[in-house]
């Protein structure tokens, strides 16, 4: 029989990053590179994973009152053309289909790269009256954006997402839909995923092309690199005069809706990976794991005791209704290969079942996430499974929360950033005027984009000075190299 890997054959995290992450993807079974350049093809296991992110997210949407629906693949290029800013983001990311059913198309249909354009089409002619508002609508579907550089999950040609189009009345409302949103990712990052991050406003220079101000959580990373975990935008007016969106409202007066745009990817996955793996392989938060517990039976020669064996992990199995359980019944493997296929796999907890357990009424729990193990009785099995589980899944996140904290750096000069992002990488927080020319010169020297102002500092009106050009500066931005 062929084995899918062999530890010995699995890159260190901690020696290599680049390669580790890209083994432990394809080795874990999460994806595999397709036929066609810069895509890849989610894997039942990976596939697994996204669904328990799209449908913990997708209740949280729907707390908020927002629906799902679906709208075309294909964009009208002129329909694309309207918001000059926003195309100009995405034109050299742009897949364009010239020709349909053998012959050249009239006019050009542009592969979604994002919805707004095809969905605000349809708002114009729903929208008449105040009575129409708001509409909040989201979508789960693809894209495409035609990247150069591909990395599985973290930037392909092709990806799942969700994005939230709503449509309001007043801005007050707009915005209170975009904090929502924004909100409604922290819970997901940090109480589903166990990820910390860092909340804040984009620049305008990296804010989404044709919003007013752009929102973001980042997230640090061990290479000491920012990950853009999800975005949610105040698009203000601006779609709603091109795509000539108007309402009727109580007053008898004509007036322009105000609208917001939300995401979030299957980039999700490779942050995951990245920030909970090690160099055994992935480590999964129980909340997000397709397999939050598997019952290693451990067989011998012996027929009738392995058949007694596979009756109990069954009767466990039941017991522990309310748990992700798998039973490994594989026989033709040996013991220790299968726990480092299970510890490859991230699996949160491995009960090890054999005929000394059943006699003593007592099984052997190992966590993944620190390798400990448990041994608890019978009796107790099924408080003792969630009670680590709880304790796997807070003690992920608080490692995420330190590693972050402790990779957060104050810059006071520019020398000293330009210090800390060559030996350190990380977080910086330095004072910055909030001038583009500063913003693009750093970005120039040191690779360091403004990753967010954090919301805590939205309001703030500090005297100081701007690391790079010694300008006032009234509040602390967060700088970092992304990906």
């Amino acid at each position: 029989m062929v084995k899918q890997f062999e530890k010995k054959h699995l890159t260190k995290k901690s020696e290599n990053f680049s390669e580790w992450y890209q083994e432990v993807i394809l080795k874990a079974g999460l994806a595999d590179y397709a036929p066609v350049k810069g895509c890849m093809v989610i894997r039942p296991y990976g596939y697994a994973i996204w669904e328990n992110i799209r449908n913990y997210l997708d209740g949280l949407i729907k707390s908020s009152g927002v629906t799902n629906a679906y709208f075309p693949l294909f964009i009208p290029e002129h329909l694309l053309k309207k918001e000059k800013e926003h195309v100009a983001g995405f034109s050299p990311e742009l897949a364009v289909v010239t020709i349909g059913g053998g012959e050249e198309l009239k006019e050009k249909l542009v592969i979604r790269p994002t919805s707004e354009t095809i969905m605000y089409a349809m708002y114009a002619k729903w929208i008449q009256s105040y009575r129409d508002l708001p509409i909040l609508i989201n979508q789960w579907n693809n894209v495409v954006r035609w990247e150069k550089r591909t990395y599985l999950f973290l930037r392909t040609t092709e990806f799942l997402w969700q994005e939230g189009h709503t449509v309001h009345a007043t801005h007050q409302e707009a915005v209170k839909m975009v904090m929502e949103a924004l909100n409604h990712y922290i819970n997901l990052y940090q109480n589903y995923l166990a990820m910390f991050g860092y909340a804040g406003v984009k620049s305008q220079l990296e804010k989404f092309a044709g919003a007013e101000d752009s929102f973001t959580y980042e997230i640090l990373t061990p290479e000491g690199k920012t990950l853009q975990a999800a975005t949610s935008h105040d698009l203000g007016q601006k779609f709603s005069k091109v795509f000539n969106i108007r309402f009727l409202d109580k007053d008898k007066k004509l007036k322009m809706p105000y609208q917001t745009s939300w995401g979030l990817s299957t980039r999700s996955i490779g942050g995951l990976i990245m920030v909970h793996g090690d160099d055994n392989g992935l480590v999964l938060p129980p909340k997000i794991a397709p397999i939050q517990l598997v019952i290693m039976p451990v067989f011998t020669k012996n027929s009738e005791k392995n058949k007694k064996l596979k009756e109990m992990a069954k009767k466990l199995k039941e017991e522990l209704k309310d748990i992700h359980v798998w039973i490994d019944e594989r026989e033709e493997e040996t013991f220790g290969y299968k726990i480092n296929d299970w510890e490859l796999k991230g699996v949160p907890l491995r009960l090890e079942l054999g005929e000394k357990e059943i006699k003593e009424g007592a099984f052997t729990l190992a966590r993944r996430d620190n390798f400990e193990k448990n041994k608890v009785k019978h009796q107790n099995l099924e408080a003792s499974v969630n009670q680590l589980l709880n304790e796997i899944q807070n003690n992920l996140f608080e490692k995420s929360k330190k590693f972050t904290l402790e990779h957060t750096y104050e810059a006071h000069s520019y020398e000293e950033f330009k210090r800390i992002m060559k030996n350190n990488r990380g977080v910086i927080k330095a004072y910055w005027c909030e001038n583009q020319n500063c913003e693009a010169k750093i970005k120039a020297e040191t690779k360091a984009t403004v990753r967010c102002l954090p919301l805590s500092e939205v309001n703030k009106k500090d005297n100081q000075k701007c690391v790079y050009c010694g300008q006032k500066a009234h509040r602390a931005w967060l700088f970092g190299q992304a990906y």
